[in-house]
């Protein structure tokens, strides 16, 4: 049985996100920023809270661990090298480890450019994979605790997976990141495609995320960097881009 994945929009920006596996009855909360949307969400659904599983520690993605985690005695997992920022933890993990949401495997990651010990979890079976704020969709995060040679090879570790992969980020940016893609690649019809359809989807107030790994290769001008030289150019172009 599938794993199901729910949307829950917070703050400005911000998608939390809620995996539900119905066979074991356990649901996961991805990067909760706040926690009351969190919970009324899964209470709406009928689920139950066991896992929070982290990203990174930035504020907007770790908020409301601990009053999900008092509400829920819900077992949290992040990054071990960003432990120390993340006081809520009680499972570290690194690349090559594993968690499991029932009888479902998600593989860890290691991803460091926008904070140091950035991870993702790949979901293979459910061909699903939450990013946090490496990857968007047209975009990549910011480097603020790591550099253009690290966020060059996420993308490619990233642009390896199958590319029906649906990724899951935790920010709605696609807008902002289209328009920087159209003057990266002005030549690339693809770009132009995909923004006639964010363009007319953000107009009528609904999301453009997920996106999926084959989208991204054809779209994204991050991931479609030849080198770290050509993604860091990019990357300082789009930081001051307005």
């Amino acid at each position: 049985m599938p794993i199901d994945v729910a949307r829950i929009p917070v703050l400005s920006d911000n998608y939390v996100w809620l995996a539900h596996d119905a066979a074991s009855g356990e649901t996961a909360v991805i990067d909760p920023a706040v926690a009351e949307p969190v919970l009324a969400a899964a209470a709406e659904r009928g689920w139950t809270i066991t896992q929070i599983w982290n990203t990174h520690w930035h504020p907007d993605h770790t908020g409301g661990n601990a009053e999900i985690k008092a509400a829920t005695g819900c077992t949290i997992t992040g990054p071990a090298a960003e432990a120390e920022r993340i006081p809520t933890l009680d499972v570290q993990v690194t690349g090559g480890d594993v968690v499991t949401l029932g009888a479902t495997t998600a593989q860890v990651i290691d991803v460091p450019a926008h904070t140091a010990g950035h991870i993702a979890l790949h979901l293979p079976t459910e061909q699903v994979v939450f990013v946090g704020d490496t990857l968007f969709a047209m975009g990549c995060g910011r480097l603020f605790e790591g550099t253009a040679e690290q966020m060059f090879a996420n993308m490619q570790t990233l642009g390896a997976l199958p590319p029906e992969t649906v990724v899951y980020c935790a920010h709605e940016y696609t807008q902002s990141n289209g328009r920087y893609a159209l003057v990266a690649e002005p030549d690339n019809a693809d770009i132009a495609a995909r923004m006639a359809q964010v363009d007319a989807a953000r107009t009528n107030g609904e999301p453009t995320v997920p996106t999926t790994i084959a989208l991204e290769r054809a779209t994204n001008p991050f991931m479609r960097a030849k080198d770290a030289a050509e993604l860091a150019e990019r990357r300082a172009a789009k930081d001051a881009f307005r």
